[in-house]
Parts: C-alpha cells; sequence; structure tokens
C-alpha cells in the first residue's frame, strides 16, 4: 500500500502512518496488555521507530502496516496492513493488525485485515497470504479463522513459536 493509496471499508480508512500518529499508537502499541504476545510494549520512542520502520517500507516495498482510522470519527484506533515478511527463507506478505484493546470485540481488526488480503491477491498479485500469530493470541487466531486463513504449521520464529495462518487466492 503506497503512500498515496487509501482503503477503504465500511467503518474504516487506512492511510500512511505520520509520526503524528505517534500519542494515537502509544494506546495500542504501549499497553502491556495489548502486547502480551510481543517481547515488549512499546516505549514513545521505540512507536516513533515502529511508525517511521513503516514508513520506509513505503517506500522500500511499496506497502507497509497502516494507521487504522474511524471513518465516523477521523481517530486512530490500531494499524493494519501488508508487509513483506521473511519467513522459512522466503518472502512473503503477512497481512498484520493491531487494535486499541478498549475496541477489542468489535469487528475492526476482521474488516480491515479482511481488506488488506482482497488488496494483496487482487492489487499487489499475490497468491497467498500469511499471518504469524503466537498460539496463546486467540483473537488474533480468531480475526485470521474469520477471515478464511488456517493454520498451515507452527515455526520457532525470532525467539518465539508463531502459527503461520495462510489463504490462497481463490
Amino acid at each position: 500500500m503506497g503512500q498515496d493509496l487509501i482503503l477503504e471499508t465500511e467503518r474504516l480508512l487506512l492511510r500512511p502512518f505520520t509520526l503524528n500518529d505517534t500519542p494515537a499508537m502509544e494506546a495500542v502499541l504501549g499497553d502491556p496488555v495489548a502486547m502480551e504476545f510481543y517481547p515488549a510494549p512499546l516505549t514513545r520512542e521505540g512507536i516513533e521507530g515502529w511508525i517511521t520502520k513503516n514508513m520506509a517500507r513505503y517506500e522500500k516495498d511499496g506497502l507497509g502496516l497502516n494507521a487504522m482510522v474511524l471513518k465516523d470519527s477521523d481517530e486512530v484506533i490500531g494499524d493494519c496492513g501488508c508487509i513483506v515478511q521473511l519467513v522459512e527463507e522466503r518472502e512473503q506478505i503477512e497481512v498484520g493488525y493491531h487494535v486499541r484493546r478498549n475496541l477489542w470485540g468489535n469487528g475492526y481488526a476482521t474488516e480491515a485485515a479482511r481488506a488488506c488480503m482482497d488488496y494483496a491477491f487482487h492489487q499487489l498479485g499475490a497468491q497467498r497470504v500469511i499471518s504469524m500469530i503466537r498460539p496463546g493470541n486467540l483473537g488474533s487466531r480468531r480475526v485470521a479463522e474469520k477471515n478464511g486463513l488456517a493454520c498451515e504449521k507452527v515455526i520457532f520464529w525470532r525467539n518465539y513459536d508463531h502459527c503461520i495462518y495462510a489463504k490462497h487466492k481463490a
């Protein structure tokens, strides 16, 4: 998803991040509960680095994680997007997502991830998309399953077990 592209769903806009999104993302990436399945929640400096990394992905790969924005309030509530991920020695398109904890259970991640999968299949020409999810992260696993991804296997990746959820283009 390049810098000019905005994906739109029924309730959400997905747009490229800017550093102005740092305060909103602190409520997501800085939350110890929301980041339970990551090595640690991110500090403000870590979030700025995370946003900068995604901005660099837009330039390098033409895609990255994007700000997830509620259409009715223009509020940034998380992120979702496609990233190029090196898994088992091959580059794959991963759909990733995070939603602010007080909004869990509203279907935002499912809605945004579905739009990103469609984008990967129809705009990027991907034949397969994955989501890498820690086994205990039942909420993220449900999102993947609702979108038709199935757990192919569990691998040890970046010091943790991860389920590789995958879906092939229909």
